[in-house]
């Protein structure tokens, strides 16, 4: 009997060279499959499995894995408000451990004695992948035709056309990677420090002119209604992003360090991850502690950053998401937001935890739970530290 490869299948160019490369070079009987975290249509997925199976892979499966993408990674880059350098939601390199996880598990599943990607030996992902699958499957030989061989795209498309695969492989000018949290946008521009992406890159461009207002219910941290409807927070994303990207809300270029070492850059638009932290962050002021914020922000950008980098399984990673679980007990409450062409405005929030109804005064206003007296002391007291420091080295 032939041994069996399960290899990560997305359509493109490589992993169609992947399939007949594995059949005609290996004698491998191939399956492949595809983890959808929210980015393709169901006409799109249709297409890919008929392109596998055309190719000869003997089967192809289609792993929904939007919802458990939702509650295993994306919910906790909402509790710790993460923006990696300040800037980029994690849309893509959060998506490929997930994925990773879920072809693995299913290469198990199967009774693979392979499993298979093809990503190159230049980016994030071929560590992401390589390394989820040593820790899921480590029974499993990881292959890797596209990194291992010394191939241009013609060398690919040659080989693919010597067995009847005909498709046309134009490259296109902008490469995209589309899901749930966000789509990652590639192109010369990127690959410049100074440039930046033209309108036709984006997917999303202005359709609605108008301002819209919607209304967004949380409650411990978690999108529980939209406009005052009951909603799962995988539909409120989807929607969010819907009516955001109308306005073509969330475009930005993040430059940040790759796994491997070197400065990347690399385009996006996240509507409505754009709008979703923001809205939880603004909550969050109102109702958290400022050293419940504080500690937070630390442990969120660590997360952020082992998250990107493939640290997933890292057990200090479950110990992060127990503490931004236990300080969302409080995020409860909506949030008022506004849409205008390009950017968006968080108008307010009300919560029954808004700290800033405490009834101990109004800021810049008026004192009602202590005296001015009392506010001299707590001055003078204070500022002993700084005063004996002064006395004793007479710095200032």
């Amino acid at each position: 009997m032939k041994k069996k490869v399960l290899l990560a299948f997305s359509g493109g160019l490589d992993t169609s060279y992947c399939v007949k490369y594995f059949i005609h070079d290996k004698d491998l009987e191939v399956h492949t499959a595809i983890v959808n975290t929210g980015g393709f249509s169901p006409e799109e997925l249709k297409k890919i499995e008929e392109h596998a199976l055309k190719l000869g892979a003997k089967t192809h499966q289609t792993i929904d894995g939007t919802a458990d993408f939702y509650d295993h990674i994306v919910k906790y880059l909402i509790f710790g408000n993460i923006l990696k350098n300040n800037t980029y939601p994690l849309s893509v390199s959060a998506e490929r451990i997930y994925q990773a996880k879920a072809l693995a598990e299913y290469a198990k599943k199967i009774g693979a004695d392979y499993i298979a990607h093809g990503s190159t030996g230049a980016g994030n992902d071929q560590i992401r992948f390589d390394l989820v699958f040593q820790l899921v499957a480590p029974e499993l030989e990881i292959l890797t035709p596209v990194r291992n061989q010394v191939l241009s795209r013609q060398d690919e498309i040659a080989y693919l056309k010597k067995y009847g695969v005909t498709v046309q492989w134009e490259k296109s000018k902008y490469s995209l990677n589309k899901g749930l949290w966000g789509t990652s946008i590639g192109g010369k521009e990127t690959l410049t420090s100074h440039e930046a992406l033209p309108e036709e890159a984006f997917l999303s461009h202005v359709e609605e002119t108008e301002p819209k207002t919607i209304e967004i219910g949380f409650e411990k941290g978690e999108i529980v209604t939209l406009n005052g409807k009951n909603i799962h927070p995988v539909e409120a994303i989807q929607k969010i992003d819907q009516w955001a990207s109308a306005y073509a809300i969330g475009r930005d270029m993040h430059t940040g360090d790759t796994i491997i070492g070197i400065k990347g850059r690399i385009g996006f638009e996240a509507a409505a991850a754009s709008v979703i932290i923001k809205s939880h962050h603004v909550l969050e002021k109102h109702t958290l502690t400022k050293w419940q914020l504080y500690w937070k922000e630390q442990l969120a950008n660590w997360y952020g950053m082992f998250l990107h980098e493939a640290q997933y399984f890292e057990p200090v990673m479950r110990n992060i998401e127990n503490f931004l679980t236990d300080t969302q007990k409080n995020v409860t409450g909506t949030v008022k937001v506004k849409f205008i062409p390009y950017r968006f405005e968080v108008l307010g929030i009300q919560s029954e935890h808004d700290l800033m109804n405490s009834g101990f005064g109004d800021y810049g206003e008026i004192n009602k739970a202590w005296t001015g007296e009392d506010v001299k002391g707590f001055i003078k007291i204070m500022s002993n530290p700084m005063k004996i420091y002064q006395k004793v080295n007479g710095t200032l």
